[in-house]
């Protein structure tokens, strides 16, 4: 089987056409503001990739989604990146919804069927707050709840469609007792939701009292859960999905050496083995997810296998680029936008230097933490 060959071929069984759309739009066009990438996965049914086949979605595994955004990723860094964001936030919604047809089945329903994008609000910029902490105030109105607060930078903040945010609320089943953690599904257009700020679609957004309805409100099954537990799910997804992307960019630039004759076998077959055990780490994890589902050790396995392959891809791109010296400016052009793309998965969190503690503590027998 050739490099890459398939991981398209599941992008194509899933999602029809997108792989040659993207194949026929240059690289830089792709990468650009005024990109086509995110039309085009809407319009291969990608919004739905994750939801299950019962409710409108794809119902791809945990392996097919790897696979896919590492293809996506050899076509468009800029789209599986944001990409990922969605469906880190599809796979917390799944985790969460209930085994019958309830709200929250057709909530996921909802936003496959109309191939609606989701962003979703982190705890990036509260110092000392764990980031899958809540970041959103609410207070209770006759109506719902008002959401109010900001995250910032938010992937896909100008294509989004839907903004999930976690929340506690009071305990409606308590007399209004005990607050507990929700997910609220913030729709984009409604008033009170702003978004400002620098970049193409990487920004804050603001919510100043944005009114959520109870029927948009997802809330975990257990009474006692808190919001990293229910986030636990969606996090290992994340970390998957993410080391998968920006392999895949990483991998556009391996493929091209491959196809460069002028380079000597030995580079070419010592490139494709790093990408390739890199991949295969994160297939493990992968095939984890699917077997039983994600629990905590399962996220520390998907933490490492990230730092592994931060460390591969460290090795391997810096390498290429150097293999594909001498390009016209045009192909130079995108093997340097490629190399800067691949580069950024250090930057997606938890950064290692701050889980350093959290994972010593882990393996010393105690409870994973995310910094």
């Amino acid at each position: 089987m050739r490099f890459l060959e398939r991981e398209r071929a599941t992008v194509a069984k899933l999602l029809p056409g997108l792989d040659e759309s993207l194949r026929a739009t240059p690289l830089m066009e792709l990468e650009g503001p005024d990109s086509p990438g995110i039309q085009l996965f809407r319009d291969s049914g990608g919004p739905g990739l994750l939801a299950p086949s019962d409710q409108q979605g794809r119902g791809a595994t945990a392996l097919d989604a790897l696979r896919v955004q590492r293809a996506l990723g050899s076509r468009t860094p800029s789209l599986a990146a944001a990409t990922t964001m969605h469906h880190f936030s599809m796979a917390t919604l799944v985790g969460l919804t209930t085994t019958d047809n309830g709200q929250e089945s057709m909530l996921v329903a909802g936003v496959a069927a109309s191939n609606l994008l989701v962003a979703f609000g982190f705890a990036e910029e509260r110092p000392g707050a764990g980031i899958l902490s809540p970041s959103m105030t609410a207070t209770v109105s006759p109506d719902g709840i008002l959401i109010s607060g900001r995250t910032r930078p938010c992937s896909l903040a100008r294509s989004m469609d839907v903004l999930a945010v976690s929340v506690m609320v009071p305990n409606w089943d308590d007399d209004g007792g005990e607050e507990v953690p929700v997910v609220a599904l913030v729709s984009a257009g409604i008033d009170g939701v702003s978004v400002g700020g620098a970049g193409a679609d990487s920004e804050q957004v603001t919510l100043d009292d944005a009114l959520v309805p109870p029927d948009l409100l997802v809330q975990a099954s257990a009474p006692d859960a808190r919001p990293e537990v229910m986030l636990t799910a969606g996090f290992a997804w994340f970390q998957l999905l993410m080391t998968g992307s920006y392999l895949g960019a990483a991998s556009a630039l391996v493929e091209r050496v491959l196809l460069d004759t002028r380079v000597p076998e030995s580079e070419r077959v010592g490139l494709l083995v790093e990408a390739e055990g890199a991949m295969s780490a994160a297939e493990g994890v992968a095939r984890r997810i699917d077997d039983g589902g994600p629990d905590e050790s399962t996220l520390a396995d998907s933490l490492y296998v990230r730092y592994c392959v931060q460390d591969t891809l460290s090795r391997v791109v810096p390498r290429a680029v150097e293999l594909l010296g001498g390009l016209d400016s045009l192909a130079s052009e995108e093997v340097g936008h490629l190399a800067t793309c691949a580069n950024g998965l250090d930057l997606h969190p938890p950064a290692r230097q701050g889980m350093t503690g959290p994972l010593a503590a882990y393996l010393g027998d105690g409870p994973l933490t995310i910094a």
